[in-house]
C-alpha cells in the first residue's frame, strides 16, 4: 500500500475475499482495522437459547408502563375509545418498525450505534436512540425505587396507607369506607378535633384519602413544585441505590447473565397479574369499572391527541426506536426468524397491556362504587394510578398486606425486566464503538461506572421535588424523540439504503423476502403516520401539569431541552461527518452508500457481494483502486483508533474511460457507482 497525494492505492490482493475487509496492520505504514472477525465476531456473545431472546424482548417491551401508563392513557382518552387508535397504530406502525429494527440489528450483528455502518452520515440516529434509552433508564429506575419502597412497607400486619392516624396525615384525611353521614373532619387526630371545636379549622368539602396522603406526604414528602427542591428523601435514595445494585448484579456478565434472569422476570409477572385479576373481578363494582374501560367514546376519536397518544404509547410500550431492539437482535443467530418474532412479541405486549387494564379498572370500579361516584372520578394520572389508586383498593380487600406484597412484587419484576434491557442497550451501544471495553477488567469497571454514574445523576429525582422532575422527564423524552428516530430509520433503510437492497439482506437471513405488507408500511404508511403524528403532536401540545400543579415557564424550557438532548445528535453528527469530506460529490457518496465493511459480521454468513466488499469488487473490475483519506488523516495515523481503515475507504478512482457504467469527474474520481455492478 502506498500513499498518493492523500489517497491509498489498493489492489485486489490487499483484500481478504473471505472477510470483505482489508488485511491492514499498523506495520510498515499501514492501518489496522478493528473490524476483524476476531474482534467483531469471535468474541461477540450470543443468546444461549433462542427462547431467551424472545423472553428478553417480551421483558423489554412489557414493563411498568403496561400497568400504570397504558391504563392511564385509556382513562385520559375516554376508556375503550383509546383501544381503537392503539390497535391501528400497532398494525401499521408498531409491528413494521419492530420487525425493521430486529432485522437491522440481526443482519449486522451490531449495536444501535455501530449498525449505522449502513449509512455513516446518519450515525447520529444511533446515538440519538441510545441517548433516549439512557434518559429513560435514569427515571425508570426511580419508579422501580418507588415500587421497592412500597414492597418493604407492605411487610407489616397493617398497611400504613390504610389509616388517618399518622403524623403525615392531615385533618381532612378520610378513609374510603367512612360512613357518608360522618363529618369530613379527621376525628382520629386530637389536634384536628381541637382545631375544629375551637373554630380555627377552616371547613371545606374537600377530603383526602389516606393512600394519597401516604404517597404525597410520607413517601415523596412532596414539595409545592420545582421551585422548591426541598431536602433529600433518604428512604427513596436508598431504594434507588438498591435498584442500581440489582441492575449491576444482573448485567455484570452482559447477555449471558441477562438471558438466565429473564426466565423469571418475564414470566412471573403474568402469574401475579392473573392472581390480581381473579381478586379484582370478584369485588363489588368491578363490572362498572370494566365497562368504563371497554365502552368507546366515539367523540374522542376526533381528537388528534388521542391518536398521538396511541402512537407514542406504542413506541414506549414496544420499546421501539430506543436502540434496544437492535441491541437485543444483534446477539441473535444470523438465521433466526425475526419476522416471526416481530409478530409474536408486539401482540403479546399489547395483549398484556389490555389484560392489565382489566386488573386496574376492576379495582377502580370497586372503589367508585364504595365512594358513590363514577369511575372517572377515582382515577389518577401518571404513577399515582399505581401508587395511590391501586393501594387504596388493596386496603379495602381482605388480607391487604398479602395483596400489597404481591402487587408490588409484580411491579418490581415488570420494572426490572425492562430496565435490564434498557441498560444493556446503552452498554452495548458504547462497547460496540469502543471494543476495548468488552473484555476482562475493563468491562467490569465500565459496567460499575455506568451504574454508579446513572445513580448519581438520578439522585435529584429523590428530592422532595423529585416527582415533578421525574414526570417532566417522562413526558418530554417519550414523545418527539421516539417519533423522529422512527421516521429517520424508516427513511434511511427504505429510501436511502433502498427497500430492495434491504429486502435482499433479509432474504439472506430468512430465505424469503418480507411480506408485501412490510413494503407498503415501511415505504409509505408508517412514515406518513409518523409525520402526521409529529404534526398533530406539535399543534396540540399543551403546558405540562401534574394534578393541579402547572409547571413554570422555565420548567417547560427544561423539558424542551430534554427533548432536544437526544435529537441534537442527528444533525450534530451529520455536520461533524460532512466537515470531514472534500466536496459535495463525496458527501453524496457517503450519504447514499454504506461503509465497505457493512454486512453480516461473520464471514460464514456473507454472500459474494459482502465477502468481496465494494472497493475490492471495483478493484477486480478495474485494476488498482485509490481510496480517499478524510481530511487530517494519514495512512499511518487515522484520527481515531476506534475507527480503523474501513471508515475512510469510501471513494474509489479508476482511469478515465475504463467503463461506461462508471461516472467520473474531471479528476478521474468516481463519486457514484452503477447499482447494477455491485450490491452497494
Amino acid at each position: 500500500m502506498t500513499s498518493k497525494t492523500g489517497r491509498f492505492e489498493l489492489k485486489p490482493s490487499t483484500y481478504n475475499n473471505e472477510k470483505g475487509l482489508a488485511d491492514d496492520t499498523k506495520q510498515n505504514g499501514e492501518v489496522t482495522s478493528d473490524d476483524s472477525e476476531e474482534d467483531g465476531g469471535g468474541d461477540r456473545a450470543q443468546w444461549g437459547r433462542q427462547f431467551e431472546f424472545i423472553l428478553s424482548c417480551i421483558g423489554f417491551a412489557v414493563g411498568l408502563g403496561n400497568v400504570w401508563r397504558f391504563p392511564y392513557k385509556c382513562y385520559k382518552n375516554g376508556g375503550g375509545a383509546f383501544l381503537i387508535p392503539y390497535v391501528i397504530m400497532l398494525i401499521f406502525v408498531g409491528i413494521p418498525i419492530f420487525f425493521l429494527e430486529l432485522a437491522f440489528g440481526q443482519f449486522a450483528s451490531s449495536g444501535p450505534i455501530t449498525v449505522w455502518r449502513m449509512n455513516p452520515v446518519l450515525k447520529g440516529v444511533g446515538y440519538c436512540s441510545v441517548a433516549i434509552s439512557a434518559v429513560i433508564a435514569l427515571y425508570y429506575n426511580v419508579v422501580i425505587a418507588y415500587c421497592i419502597f412500597y414492597f418493604f412497607a407492605s411487610m407489616s400486619s397493617e398497611i400504613a396507607w390504610n389509616s388517618c392516624d399518622n403524623e403525615w396525615n392531615s385533618c381532612i384525611c378520610q378513609k374510603p369506607d367512612a360512613e357518608a353521614n360522618v363529618s369530613w373532619v379527621n376525628y382520629t387526630r386530637a389536634d384536628c378535633q381541637e382545631k375544629y371545636f375551637n373554630g380555627t379549622l377552616i371547613i371545606t368539602n374537600e377530603t383526602e384519602s389516606p393512600s394519597r396522603e401516604y404517597w404525597n406526604n410520607y413517601v415523596l414528602k412532596r414539595s409545592s413544585g420545582l421551585e422548591e427542591p426541598g431536602e433529600l428523601v433518604w428512604r427513596l435514595t436508598l431504594c434507588l441505590l438498591l435498584a442500581w445494585i440489582i441492575v449491576f448484579a444482573v448485567l455484570f456478565k452482559g447477555i449471558k447473565s441477562l438471558g438466565k434472569v429473564v426466565y423469571f422476570t418475564a414470566i412471573f409477572p403474568y402469574v401475579l397479574l392473573t392472581a390480581m385479576l381473579i381478586r379484582g373481578v370478584t369485588l363489588d363494582g368491578a363490572y362498572e369499572g370494566v365497562i368504563f374501560y371497554l365502552r368507546p367514546d366515539w367523540e374522542r376519536l376526533k381528537d388528534a391527541t388521542v391518536w398521538s397518544d396511541a402512537a407514542t404509547q406504542i413506541f414506549f410500550s414496544l420499546s421501539a426506536c430506543q436502540g434496544g431492539l437492535i441491541a437485543m437482535a444483534s446477539y441473535n443467530k444470523f438465521s433466526n426468524n425475526c419476522m416471526r418474532d416481530a409478530f409474536i412479541v408486539p401482540v403479546i405486549n399489547c395483549l398484556t397491556s389490555f389484560y392489565a387494564g382489566f386488573v386496574i379498572f376492576s379495582v377502580l370500579g370497586f372503589m367508585a362504587k364504595n365512594k358513590g361516584v363514577t369511575v372517572d372520578k377515582v382515577a389518577d394520572s401518571g404513577p399515582g394510578l399505581a401508587f395511590v389508586v391501586y393501594p387504596e383498593g388493596i386496603s379495602q380487600m381482605p388480607l391487604p398486606p398479602l395483596w400489597a406484597i404481591l402487587f408490588f412484587l409484580m411491579m418490581i419484576t415488570l420494572g426490572f425486566s425492562s430496565q435490564f434491557s434498557i441498560m444493556e442497550t446503552v452498554i452495548t451501544g458504547i462497547i460496540d464503538e469502543y471494543r476495548i471495553l468488552r473484555k476482562g477488567w475493563q468491562s467490569l469497571v465500565f459496567r460499575i461506572s455506568m451504574c454508579l454514574g446513572f445513580f448519581a445523576i438520578a439522585i435529584p429525582m429523590t428530592l422532595q421535588c423529585g416527582t415533578y422532575l421525574q414526570n417532566l422527564v417522562d413526558n418530554y423524552i417519550g414523545g418527539f424523540p421516539l417519533l423522529f428516530v422512527g421516521f429517520f430509520e424508516l427513511t434511511a433503510l427504505n429510501w436511502v439504503y433502498g427497500y430492495n437492497r434491504f429486502a435482499k439482506d433479509i432474504e439472506m437471513m430468512l430465505g424469503q423476502k418480507p411480506f408485501i405488507f412490510f413494503r407498503i408500511t415501511w415505504c409509505f404508511v408508517s412514515p406518513l403516520l409518523l409525520l402526521a403524528t409529529i404534526v398533530f403532536y406539535s399543534i396540540q401540545t399543551k403546558p405540562l401539569t401534574l394534578n393541579d400543579y402547572e409547571y413554570p415557564d422555565w420548567g417547560i424550557s427544561v423539558g424542551w431541552l430534554i427533548t432536544a438532548f437526544p435529537l441534537v445528535f442527528i444533525p450534530g453528527w451529520a455536520i461533524y461527518y460532512v466537515s470531514k469530506v472534500t466536496g459535495f460529490p463525496e458527501f453524496l457518496w457517503r450519504l447514499t452508500r454504506p461503509l465497505p465493511d457493512w454486512g453480516p459480521l461473520l464471514k460464514s454468513n456473507q454472500n459474494e457481494f459482502y465477502r468481496d466488499g465494494l472497493t475490492n469488487y471495483i478493484a477486480r473490475q478495474h485494476g488498482n483502486v485509490y481510496v480517499n483519506v478524510l481530511p487530517g488523516e494519514t495512512e499511518n495515523e487515522p484520527q481515531s483508533e476506534s475507527r480503523g481503515a474501513s471508515e475512510f475507504e469510501h471513494i474509489a478512482t479508476v482511469p478515465k474511460g475504463q467503463d461506461n457504467q462508471t461516472y467520473l469527474n474531471d479528476k478521474g474520481e468516481m463519486p457514484y457507482y452503477s447499482e447494477s455492478k455491485t450490491a452497494f
